[in-house]
């Protein structure tokens, strides 16, 4: 196996370019599992740590960009505040050490259908900066995932960042695993609410082949909040509004039997867990008015 360490972004995606089969790694948290257990044997192994353009973020107007190799840790120590929603799903990730070196690029790359932070990009409406050596190109978060880890990178592309909305609105996360830490996710959701455009966005995790929205609950609270008011009045949600948005969410799910949990047990997880989160987002949209 070769192993390859770019010293910048450029030597990167040329090296990319003549070793397309090469796996790029940063944090390695999920490549090196695969190549201890023998699950995967690439020809070549692309280094990113050296990449000093990976590993920043930047504030432009009201977006948000994140490197590819920016951790966890540093995701919830210096976004936190500013993407509540992305450091609580980092705050999820493994234990210190794993947030230390896994990064949301790793998660993207990785394109598993339980990577915590997927559901809070595609509740956000992220929008991934993939690059060859050739161009550059943006791939909006609802057009990235294909299937079982499997996403719409080229051979020869990189991830270069993931960007996000600020200021959309309240966001929030919440997961179920089989323990309460370092552990994979039976399922997670993530909803956010954009106030400005008036529109809320979900994101299901590790209850189908890819991440997914729950396209049907986000048109149902959509109308539900336009017809009744409650933009402007900021009322409580009726419990019967919540349980009727976290059966849509359970819905949207198309869940397996596996060692981690039923499909029956996640549906109804997913169920509490929109309705939970819907309820948290709608009390922090309330307390700031």
């Amino acid at each position: 196996m070769e192993f390859l360490r770019p010293a910048s972004w450029d030597d990167a995606l040329a090296a990319k370019s003549a070793h397309p089969g090469a796996v790029p790694v940063a944090g390695g948290t999920d490549v090196l599992v695969d190549l201890n257990f023998d699950r995967s044997r690439p020809d070549a192994l692309l280094d990113l740590n050296p990449v000093s353009e990976l590993d920043d973020w930047s504030i432009d107007g009201n977006r948000v960009t994140i490197g590819a190799g920016l951790s966890y840790t540093r995701i919830i120590n210096e976004l936190g505040s500013r993407l509540p929603g992305l450091a609580t799903a980092s705050r999820t990730v493994g234990s210190p050490q794993i947030r230390n070196r896994g990064t949301v690029g790793g998660n993207l790359g990785s394109a598993s259908p339980a990577g915590d932070t997927h559901p809070v990009l595609l509740a956000l409406g992220a929008t991934v900066e993939v690059a060859s050596s050739n161009a550059s190109r943006q791939i909006p978060i609802d057009d990235f995932y294909l299937g079982v880890k499997r996403s719409a990178l080229a051979v020869d592309e990189l991830i270069r960042s993931v960007s996000l909305p600020l200021d959309t609105g309240p966001c929030h996360f919440a997961k179920i695993g089989t323990r309460n830490a370092m552990v994979i996710a039976v399922c997670s959701f993530s909803v956010a609410l954009h106030t400005q455009s008036r529109l809320v966005r979900t994101g299901i995790g590790s209850a189908a082949p890819t991440p997914v929205r729950a396209d049907s609950a986000e048109q149902f609270m959509v109308g539900e909040l336009e017809s009744a008011g409650l933009w402007e009045s900021r009322d409580p949600l009726p419990e019967s509004l919540l349980a009727r948005f976290g059966s849509l969410v359970a819905d949207a799910a198309s869940p397996i039997d596996d060692v981690r949990g039923s499909a029956a047990y996640r549906r109804h997880a997913l169920a509490v867990l929109g309705r939970r989160t819907l309820a948290w987002a709608w009390e922090d949209y309330r307390s700031c008015a």
